[in-house]
């Protein structure tokens, strides 16, 4: 089995990702939202960084979602790699 650690953070950035191109934001624009570089919105997205719990809020407010509807779509992806895994 894979790193948790390292999956979780490619997960978050993954999410991260697609939620701010659905909304149509660029990483400048989250970024600013978040009152962060843009620099780290790509290092979330690409899995190299691992955001805070406070942070997450703060990019779930940018990205005008709920911290718990956030989490659920992380958990949602973990559960199907776990049993994409498991299959293995």
């Amino acid at each position: 089995m894979r790193d948790q650690s390292i999956i979780i953070k490619q997960i978050i950035g993954k999410t991260v990702k697609a939620i701010r191109i659905k909304k149509g934001l660029s990483q400048e624009d989250l970024a600013h939202e978040c009152n962060v570089d843009r620099s780290y919105i790509s290092m979330i997205e690409v899995g190299r960084n691992e955001p805070s719990v406070t942070k997450i809020f703060e990019l779930c407010k940018g990205l005008k979602i709920k911290p718990s509807d956030f989490f659920k779509l992380v958990e949602s992806e973990y559960k199907n790699i776990q049993e994409k895994d498991a299959e293995i």
